[in-house]
């Protein structure tokens, strides 16, 4: 049977108008991505026409952690260097 290995993306909360997933691995199927986030409905639908199943992955041991929802990318990064 081949599968499809998805992760909830960090910075998405529901009902922000973006994709939520985004694609880890494929596994016994012949398919190219050509988007790295998909949403749920996107994801179901190719599973379902391949025949593939979905495999969601947890985000890690500190994914709802404060300090790790804290500021991101070039503004933490700013703070960081000016602190």
């Amino acid at each position: 049977m081949s599968k499809i290995f998805v992760r909830e993306r960090r910075h998405v909360a529901e009902g922000a108008g973006q994709p939520r997933f985004s694609i880890v691995a494929v596994a016994g199927v012949d398919l190219d991505f050509y988007r790295n986030f998909v949403r749920r409905a996107e994801l179901e639908a190719i599973a379902k026409d391949t025949g593939a199943d979905v495999v969601y992955l947890p985000r890690g041991e500190h994914a709802d952690d404060e300090e790790a929802k804290g500021r991101r990318g070039r503004q933490h990064r700013r703070a960081r260097t000016q602190g």
